[in-house]
């Protein structure tokens, strides 16, 4: 995929089991950020920094959309503990992550195994993909998605 081709769309199911389409946000900017797993440290990271910002992408006509392969009972147990405001959408099909080809091989401890690479896509307010952020480091990345939502104005 590249920027300023049509963003692939898709409908998930959110942590409560209602079903959202990334067509649903047609007029708005969407931060669509694929991540491997709740709860864990860099994924949590990310989700309380991108709740964090939440007034201030809302400000910027903007929805967060964090996709993992979790459930979503998994998705409301991590809302729940860790107070996050982020829309969760659970793609146990991988469905999007094939779409967006953030499922991939990956290496750790000298092991290739299938998994999701920490990935973020900006879409702007007629579906086009305006950036892409490749094997995410979840450290300050909500931050610098935020300001590259501002250089768009």
């Amino acid at each position: 995929m590249n920027v300023g081709e049509l963003a692939p769309d898709f409908t998930l199911k959110d942590a409560d089991e209602k079903e959202v389409s990334l067509g649903d946000f047609r007029g708005k900017k969407v931060v669509l950020y694929f991540y491997p797993e709740d709860d864990t440290p860099g994924c949590t990271i990310e989700a309380m920094d991108f709740t964090k910002l939440r007034d201030q992408f809302q400000k910027e006509n903007t929805v967060v959309l964090g996709i993992s392969k979790d459930s979503c009972e998994s998705h409301r147990k991590f809302i729940s503990k860790r107070s996050l405001s982020v829309l969760l959408l659970s793609d146990p099909d991988l469905t999007a992550h094939n779409l967006y080809g953030v499922w991939k091989l990956k290496k750790f401890a000298g092991k290739d195994y299938m998994g999701t690479v920490r990935s973020t896509f900006l879409i702007d307010e007629t579906g086009k993909l305006a950036k892409i952020w490749d094997s995410v480091i979840p450290l300050a990345h909500a931050d610098a998605v935020l300001n590259e939502i501002r250089k768009m104005k």
